[in-house]
């Protein structure tokens, strides 16, 4: 499931023209494109959905969000849990298996 999670902007830069930005989600930091709000700044809050902030959002929506999506076990579903992925990293590499460089894939790989 791919869900529209709030976030809170740690930072901004230009990479290679386009605006990007440092988002964390309830703990989980990711990077996001900054297309559609370009004078997104950091502090602020923003709706994020497959990598592209969407929409400002105030900070206590955001997170009463983030906790009823924790509540519900959709950030875990969304995110995985960032130990049990460097735990399968970890053991991917022992074996001698390539997984995903970023850790992005790993919880689905996880479920199979």
């Amino acid at each position: 499931m791919c869900l529209a999670v709030p976030g809170r902007v740690l930072g901004v830069e230009d990479r290679d023209g386009t605006r990007m930005a440092t988002v964390d989600f309830g703990g989980v930091v990711k990077e996001v494109c900054l297309e559609y709000l370009p004078d997104l700044k950091v502090g602020e809050y923003t709706i994020v959905h497959v990598g592209f902030a969407l929409q400002r959002l105030d900070e206590e929506s955001a997170r009463r969000t983030l906790e009823l999506f924790e509540n519900l076990g959709m950030l875990q579903e969304e995110f995985g849990d960032p130990w049990e992925q460097a735990e399968q990293a970890e053991q991917a590499a022992r074996a001698g298996q390539s997984g995903p460089a970023d850790g992005e894939g790993l919880a689905e790989e996880v479920r199979r």
